[in-house]
């Protein structure tokens, strides 16, 4: 993507257009244009900082959409051959949606993170908020890169594996975490935390278990970072809640047969009559009425992003089976669920332990992470609910169940990034 030169571009042109002199009674101001001349790094920071993390707040919303089809935590309720690539497991690299909804919020997101960290003459740069919270979202742009993608890139860069994108996440994290800590506000220890969540996870992914188990376990307990969104009407696709959006207003969204279940976690309802789905031949193809998520039940509702319940999770998964064990239980009778009597070490125990892991984060962009790293261990199968390979997809008319294991870059980016090999 090209996204910081072409803002760079328009600027330059903006300031180009305003130097032509034409008579000052024809010119006409555009709210919309941003005018290199008139922008203040120092006076424009919070905006720019606010902006990128805006960005991100859009990014997650289509990542936690896309993502949850892919791993069947639901339904791709729409007849969009490209969303249903996501249902199948068989994204190609010339799927629009993929380039336009998946990849370039994600990029944007990012590009903006840069364009904070790279202002120049920001007072107290090493406890500034606003570099904060640059460092902050644009780790978690990586992190989430790193997850789901199979390789990454950002602001036409070279190509990045997963470890190198774990470890950019890492190293931006720990900014982060340096900043709110040297700033000492009330809101800078939050982003300190939210960053502290964040990196404990990418060092999880990364095999990095006992720098996973420090960060999480130093999370102070009922800690919770929540994603904003807002009910404004002219404004739902930057603004609302992506996967009430999808409900409401589209109809995209459906939980799966296998999420139907009993439990606070996974609060869920069957649609009323004025709520359909996408595709009218939903409730006939999977044979099921359509059941809607109620976890997020309107425009304005919170994601949460990180928090010490995630913690909690990273800790005991890299502590073993012990402790594994021991928040199986606390989570289960948390949620009233009769104590678990089963396996309490190997296969057994992990598949439980990320069942559990699964209904507290459904629907939250963190399953495709969970199957990627047990998959690496060889325990893909602990992982319940993905789309199995070479099945029948549920719905009539497409091909079988791919195998794919996470998301190849689409075309836009590979063929105008100049770093990236042209027809692969």
């Amino acid at each position: 993507m090209k996204i910081m030169r072409t803002l760079a571009r328009t600027l330059v042109a903006v300031g180009a257009i305003a130097s032509v002199g034409c008579d000052e009674w024809l010119t006409v101001p555009n709210p919309t244009v941003i005018d290199i001349n008139a922008l203040d790094p120092v006076t424009d920071a919070p905006v720019l900082a606010g902006s990128a993390q805006q960005n991100f707040a859009v990014a997650y919303g289509w990542l936690i959409m896309y993502s949850s089809w892919f791993v069947g935590e639901s339904d791709v309720a729409e007849t969009f051959p490209t969303r249903n690539e996501f249902g199948r497991r068989d994204v190609v690299e010339q799927n629009g949606s993929h380039n336009t909804d998946v990849w370039f919020p994600l990029s944007q997101a990012a590009a903006s993170a840069y364009l904070v960290l790279n202002l120049s003459g920001l007072p107290a740069p090493e406890r500034n908020i606003n570099l904060q919270r640059g460092e902050l979202f644009l780790a978690f742009s990586y992190v989430n890169m790193a997850e789901m993608f199979c390789t990454g890139t950002v602001l036409s860069g070279p190509e990045l594996t997963t470890l190198n994108m774990l470890d950019s996440a890492v190293a931006h994290f720990t900014k982060a975490i340096d900043i709110g800590t040297a700033n000492g506000t009330a809101d800078a220890v939050t982003l300190a935390n939210a960053a502290r969540v964040g990196r404990a996870r990418a060092h999880l992914q990364a095999g990095r278990k006992a720098q996973a188990i420090a960060d999480a376990n130093s999370v102070p307990a009922g800690f919770n970072f929540n994603l904003n969104y807002a009910d404004d009407l002219a404004n739902r696709t930057r603004l609302g809640n992506r996967l009430w959006q999808f409900i409401a207003d589209r109809g995209s969204i459906a939980v799966s047969p296998i999420w139907r279940v009993v439990d606070p976690r996974v609060p869920q309802r069957v649609a009323p009559p004025n709520l359909l789905p996408q595709d009218a031949n939903y409730t006939v193809d999977r044979g099921v009425p359509y059941v809607i998520q109620n976890k997020f039940p309107t425009f304005n509702a919170p994601i949460r992003l990180a928090s010490k319940m995630e913690a909690d999770y990273i800790a005991a998964e890299a502590g073993g089976d012990a402790t594994m064990l021991a928040l199986i239980q606390a989570r289960r009778a948390a949620n009233g669920q009769p104590p678990y009597n089963g396996g309490v070490t190997g296969s057994t125990l992990y598949t439980e332990f990320m069942t559990q892991r699964g209904l507290e984060f459904y629907l939250e962009g963190k399953r495709l992470g969970d199957y990627r790293r047990a998959d690496g261990q060889g325990q893909g199968a602990a992982v319940i609910g993905m789309p199995v390979p070479g099945s029948t997809y549920w719905k009539p008319g497409f091909a079988p169940v791919g195998a794919q294991k996470c998301w190849i870059l689409p075309t836009p980016e590979v063929d105008n990034n100049p770093n990236l090999s042209k027809g692969s």
